[in-house]
């Protein structure tokens, strides 16, 4: 499975802390295995899927798009607050 990222989502890995970035790393091989796993968005975010799963003690979400069988393009990942907001901006 091919990964490409966005510029926002090479930015936002680079605020996180190594056990962040390790447990991110463990969420991204799971959606590689399994591009499905996400919710899949309606509306205006149409082929978007988003991952939701816990770091610490808050929710967090990873938008990502399938651009084929063989690649995904990884477009957020952040807290839920404003996460849609920012992800209509992208």
């Amino acid at each position: 499975m091919e990964i490409f990222v966005t510029l926002t989502f090479e930015q936002q890995t680079k605020k996180l802390h190594k056990n962040q970035k390790q447990l991110l790393d463990l969420v991204i091989h799971e959606i590689a295995t399994n591009p499905l796993l996400g919710e899949s968005k309606k509306a205006d975010l149409m082929g978007i899927y988003v991952y939701k799963f816990q770091m610490g003690n808050r929710q967090w979400l990873l938008a990502y798009r399938m651009l084929s069988d063989e690649s995904i393009k990884l477009l957020l990942v952040g807290p839920h607050e404003n996460f849609y907001k920012n992800l209509k901006r992208k």
